[in-house]
């Protein structure tokens, strides 16, 4: 009896135990604990599943490193071949002398410009157009312009010119222009220069010198506005210089005469625009005197109709 009496005070004095245990926690103050001393046991450890801890908020500053053992990490393979250094002879060999390259071809091509074909509103009809066959730096070149109205041709010129490359976008042109019909045929020694000037402006100045000491300058610039992909809008402006007046044409001295126009066109195809625009035209000095002499227009607004090509 003894014994059992012994046992039955043991079993009651560990389920008090086991009571106490069991108590609520909630109230505790676990700030005050020192959690330090607290070591999981390595069976704990392996319980843990470190693929759902979030390792961006440690703080591996405070890590010591001093005591990794690196002599087990995994290296590089030893058994590839470095990549060798930079050579002169590589140098030389990925960068060869170029003094017998060719900056451009020597293939021939060509190709013609109708630039304006056109009507105006008093019957009258103007063309001008341009064709060059040759390479990039060397060609020749052949302009031609046309006046006239429903009685006739009144004036036309056609220009045959070498043109040499000098800089880029910029050209060189020398060689023969001949002005007719017959009751004004002349022939000229021609030269100037040809390209585009800064914010995309085609200029061209071109000097003639004739029999008997006559000079004469024509300027000609061209500026398009791209309205849309089709759309383009065409300025273009002529001024002409004489040196000797020409009585029997009314043509003076100085400042002979100046144009400004505006055409707007549409490519159907990059090839072909047909176009509509304004044309001024106005002379100026004794050419304006001597046409207001003859009864002659001396300056004229004209709503102009016409096509641009090319091939």
């Amino acid at each position: 009896m003894n014994i059992r009496n012994s046992l039955l005070v043991l079993a009651l004095a560990n389920a008090a135990a086991s009571g106490a245990m069991a108590q609520d926690h909630s109230g505790m103050d676990h700030s005050k604990m020192d959690h330090s001393t607290m070591a999981p046991s390595k069976a704990e450890e392996s319980k843990v599943d470190q693929s759902k801890m979030d390792h961006s908020t440690m703080d591996h500053s405070t890590m010591d490193h001093s005591t990794m053992d690196h002599s087990k990490m995994e290296m590089a393979d030893p058994s590839r071949e470095p990549i060798p250094a930079v050579t002169d002879a590589d140098r030389r060999a990925a960068f060869p002398e170029v003094h017998a390259h060719h900056r451009h071809g020597t293939d021939t091509f060509g190709s013609v410009l109708v630039d304006r074909l056109e009507m105006d509103d008093d019957d009258g009809y103007a063309m001008e157009a341009e064709g060059w066959v040759g390479g990039d730096i060397r060609k020749l070149l052949i302009t031609t312009e046309l006046h006239g109205d429903k009685h006739g041709l009144e004036e036309g010129a056609v220009d045959v010119l070498y043109s040499q490359g000098v800089r880029a976008w910029w050209d060189v042109v020398a060689g023969a222009r001949h002005e007719f019909p017959s009751d004004r045929s002349r022939s000229w020694l021609a030269a100037g220069v040809r390209g585009f000037a800064p914010y995309k402006f085609e200029v061209s100045a071109m000097g003639y010198a004739g029999n008997g000491g006559r000079l004469m300058l024509n300027l000609e610039g061209e500026y398009e506005t791209l309205l849309t992909n089709r759309a383009i809008l065409q300025w273009r402006g002529e001024a002409n210089l004489r040196s000797k007046a020409e009585p029997e044409q009314l043509l003076g001295t100085g400042l002979t005469a100046a144009s400004l126009g505006a055409r707007l066109r549409y490519e159907v195809r990059r090839e072909f625009a047909p176009y509509v625009g304004l044309q001024f035209e106005r002379s100026f000095g004794n050419t304006r005197d001597r046409r207001a002499a003859a009864g002659e227009k001396t300056s004229d607004v004209s709503f102009v109709a016409g096509v641009r090509f090319w091939f």
